[in-house]
Order: C-alpha cells, then sequence, then structure tokens
C-alpha cells in the first residue's frame, strides 16, 4: 500500500473532486467505516456502547460525526464535545453537527478553554485535527487531549491522532495516543517517522470510496506492506518436493558463552521451512549446544580453517552469520576471509554487523541482507545516535544501499526495508513485546529460511519482517507484550503463515 504525505493525499481528493466526486459522499463512507471498526473494537474488548467524539472544526470532525450517528443507529449513547464554535467549523462539520443532533446525538460545547469532561466508559474518537496539522497546540484542544490520554479509555484516532504531524511525525506539545488509528484512503508519511509510533496505535484502513485510478498514478514516499503484497510471495510447495529442494541454511554462529542467539536464529530457520539446517559453531562449545533442536545438524569450525567452513557455507541454499558470533580480533579475520569468497546468499546480523563497523570489513559481493537494530545502524551509518527515526536518518538509510548493493532493514518499531532498486518499505506488524533479547535472530532465522527458498532477496526481507511482526503480535496475545520471549515468536510462526489478520 502507498505511503503518502498530507498534501499529496490533499492533492489526490482534489483531482477526484474535480472529476465529479462528492466530498459529501467520500465523508459518508469515512465516517460509515470509522463506526464500524469502532462497533468491532468495542465488541472484541465487551466494553459499554458508550462513545465520546472529540470534535475540532474540518472535516476530520465532519467524520466523527457521521461516525457517531451510524453508532446511534447501533444503539450506542454518543456524546460530541465540540471544541470550536460551530460557526467556524467547515461546511460539511457543520452539515453532519446538525444531523448527529437530529439522529439524538448529544453535543456538549466548550465554553472558554474549559473541556465538558468525557464519559467514563465505553470508548473515545478523536476527531479533533486531520492529518494537515502542524505547529503547537492550544487551548482548549491541549487540555482535552490530556483528559483523554489521562482517560484509561481507548482512543481510536480518525485519519491521524490529533497533534501529530502528518508529514514529519512531529508532536505539536500533546498529541493524542490511539489503540488504532484509522487511516482514511492511505497511510501517512507521518505515521512512521521520529516518534510517532508511540502515538497511532495499530493501524486500520477505511476506503472512503476513492477510486483506485487516482491512487494508482500518485508518487508514494513509501510503501506499506500488506497481506496483499505478503501473500503471493509466501513459498509454494509442490507435493512432491523434497528437503533438499526446500533449501539448506548454514548458520555461523555462536561463541563460549553465547550459544542462545545462534541456537534462536537455527530454530527460527528450521520452523520457517528450510528443508535443512547446518550451524557451524566454534569448536569447544559442543557442550553448550546439547539443549539444541533434534533437527540442527552442528560442525564445529577452526577459526584458522576458512577452506573447511566455506566448502560448507557453499554448498548451502542461504546462509546467516553473526547472532552470538563475538567480536574477537579472530573472529574479524575469519570474516575478512570469508566475505570476499562467499558464494551463496547471506543474512548478516548481531555481531557481525558490529564487526562490519568497527573493523570497516568490507561486504560480501553476493546478494547479502543487513539486518541492523538503530545503535547497529548508526555505528554502520557513522550517523549521531539518536532515538528517532527521522527522514535524514532513512534518506542515509538509502544512499547506503545504493552504494553497497545490499538490502538492509531497520528493526524496531517500525521496521522499514531499504532496497538499491525497489524503494522503501515499512511494516506495520508487530509489537514492543518483541522488544527483547533474541527477536532479532529469530527474525534472521526467518529471513535465511526465506532465501533458501527461492525468494529473491527483498521479497524475502519483507515477507520475513510482515511475518516475524505478526507471529509477535500473536504470542503478545497469548503471553502479553510484558511476559513474552523471543521464542515465544517461533511457536507463532504457524498463524503468521496462514497471513491471519489480528
Amino acid at each position: 500500500m502507498k505511503v503518502v504525505s498530507p498534501k499529496q493525499m490533499m492533492q489526490i481528493e482534489a483531482d477526484a473532486y474535480r472529476n465529479g466526486s462528492s466530498e459529501s459522499d467520500f465523508m459518508e463512507e469515512a465516517g460509515s467505516g470509522v463506526a464500524l471498526f469502532v462497533h468491532e473494537y468495542v465488541e472484541k474488548f465487551d466494553l459499554d456502547h458508550q462513545i465520546t467524539l472529540l470534535c475540532g472544526k474540518g472535516n476530520n470532525a465532519g467524520d466523527a460525526y457521521v461516525a457517531g450517528i451510524h453508532l446511534i443507529h447501533l444503539d450506542y449513547e454518543v456524546l460530541a464535545i465540540q471544541l470550536a464554535p460551530i460557526e467556524q467549523c467547515s461546511h460539511l462539520c457543520r452539515q453532519n453537527y446538525h444531523r448527529f443532533l437530529a439522529e439524538g446525538g448529544r453535543v456538549a460545547m466548550v465554553e472558554g478553554e474549559l473541556s465538558p469532561p468525557i464519559l467514563q466508559t465505553g470508548v473515545i474518537v478523536d476527531g479533533i485535527f486531520g492529518t494537515g496539522f502542524h505547529g503547537a497546540i492550544g487551548e482548549p484542544f491541549q487540555s482535552t487531549i490530556n483528559q483523554a490520554n489521562q482517560s484509561g479509555l481507548p482512543i481510536i484516532a480518525i485519519d491521524i491522532p490529533s497533534g501529530l504531524n502528518g508529514e514529519t511525525g512531529e508532536v505539536g506539545g500533546e498529541a493524542i495516543q490511539a489503540v488504532e488509528t484509522v487511516f482514511l484512503g492511505l497511510p501517512k508519511t507521518g505515521f512512521f517517522l521520529r516518534n510517532a509510533w508511540n502515538y497511532v496505535g495499530k493501524l486500520r484502513y477505511v476506503d472512503f470510496g476513492l477510486p483506485d485510478t487516482y491512487i494508482d498514478r500518485s508518487e508514494e514516499e513509501l510503501t506499506m506492506l500488506s497481506p496483499d503484497i505478503i501473500s503471493p510471495l509466501l513459498p509454494k510447495l509442490a507435493r512432491n518436493i523434497d528437503k533438499y529442494q526446500r533449501g539448506q541454511v548454514v548458520g555461523l554462529g555462536g561463541s563460549p558463552g553465547m550459544p542462545g542467539a545462534a541456537l534462536l536464529a537455527s530454530l527460527s530457520t528450521i520452523r520457517a521451512g528450510a528443508g535443512i539446517v547446518r550451524l557451524l559453531f566454534p569448536e569447544g562449545m559442543e557442550n553448550e549446544l546439547i539443549a539444541s533442536p533434534y533437527e540442527l545438524i552442528k560442525i564445529p569450525f577452526k577459526y584458522n580453517d576458512v577452506d573447511a567452513i566455506l566448502h560448507v557455507m557453499n554448498h548451502a541454499a542461504a546462509t546467516f552469520i553473526g547472532p552470538g558470533l563475538g567480536r574477537t580480533p579472530e573472529t574479524a579475520q575469519l570474516l575478512r576471509e570469508i566475505f570476499p569468497r562467499l558464494e551463496k546468499p547471506c543474512v548478516i546480523d548481531a555481531d557481525a554487523l558490529t564487526l562490519i563497523a568497527n573493523e570497516e570489513i568490507p561486504l560480501p559481493k553476493i546478494p547479502t541482507i543487513l539486518t541492523p537494530h538503530l545503535r547497529e545502524l548508526q555505528r554502520l551509518l557513522k550517523f549521531p545516535e539518536s532515538n528517532e527515526r527521522t527522514p535524514e536518518l532513512l534518506k542515509a538509510c538509502e544512499e547506503y544501499v545504493r552504494k553497497n548493493r545490499v538490502i538492509m532493514l531497520l528493526k524496531g518499531g517500525p521496521t522499514f526495508i531499504f532496497s538499491p532498486d525497489q524503494g522503501t518499505c515499512v511494516n506495520p506488524t508487530g509489537t514492543p513485546g518483541m522488544a527483547t533479547a533474541g527477536s532479532g535472530d529469530v527474525m534472521t532465522g526467518l529471513i535465511a529460511a526465506l532465501l533458501a527458498q527461492g525468494l529473491l532477496p527483498y521479497n524475502a526481507a519483507c515477507v520475513g519482517v510482515y511475518l516475524h511482526g505478526i507471529a509477535g503480535e500473536q504470542a503478545a496475545e497469548e503471553f502479553t507484550m510484558h511476559s513474552m520471549i523471543a521464542s515465544d515468536i517461533i511457536t507463532y510462526f504457524p498463524e503468521a503463515f496462514r497471513l491471519k489478520e489480528f
């Protein structure tokens, strides 16, 4: 799915209006779709049928009033808090405000800078500002947003959480912290930049009737992964396939005292469908690997026996390198000797990434996928440390992959996938519970398995990241975000491969 800036979205809609589309019809479809998601959310969590609408003065508020009308028809008590004088509101906002009143909705008007109290149960629907918002927030909007965030009630944002800049991801002092954002038409760039991911919650799509022709000819800023992109890329299994045809993966990982990462990556590779998985590990670690999966073939190596290591790796369909490998001088020298002679696609992660960055080890010349988290990426790019995914950082990533002809993931919330030829993707799946040791190793194994089964590197990266996120979401449903661990993600690979939406 294309990701666009608010200005691009406005231009797309303006083109549709010039060719006969109705703004009023679009709003009706949008509000109806929002109401459906709100109703589904209430039913899923068995909440009271009470809704508080937070309404500003633009068409975002108009969408909220339409949603309120549909929710009244579903037997909800709906209270709208109108934060601007109604005579200052857009034409469609005023029109649907009056419709809402006629249907039995209640409206509390703000007087001065004091906002009326919201309902004590149910759900809050945010329709204060739209995607064109920028700058700072004044009153009564700021205190209303604070009241909503502190209410303890779930908030569902229409198109974008109010207070969030739809282009840059910057927050205007305060912003709605949504559990879900029901975006209209196309997702906006600001969802994914800086710390906006902390505010948008789960992204939900509403088709408000915009003809596909206008979307198809628009220029995207990013592509957001979705089931319609991922599902056709899943490996196809012939009925007479054997383990060799499913692909062999060889991992190079582990070091004394650090067996876990290599074992997690190996188990992930096995569970993700590779036909055979071999793990190359430093000689002397045999006792630390006793508890490995039965299906894993373990091969000890000596650091100075480069030819033997390469013989095993170059007979694989794909390789992974780095989990738990260590950062010793002899490990760095091993990578210097292996990389120029490696013949099979590889996924490079963890300690191998740190050695590449710190020791300036040249990358392999074969198809390569790098999987850094934010700190590893900053070391790799010699980029200033920051907790934010800024436009400048994304541009630096795009320049790096063009220069080095690699695929690169920026892991985290959200994960970005960079390619020198196929643009940049962003992944909407996943959960904060995945921020735990070993999650990245699980992703490495999953992507390596997909490579071995014949997916092109960019496709393997996109599919792996998306499925990894879905498995993480399902693990969090079972174990909670607080208690899930990395191996729980592997447990839910089957649900992810079914591409079931949660």
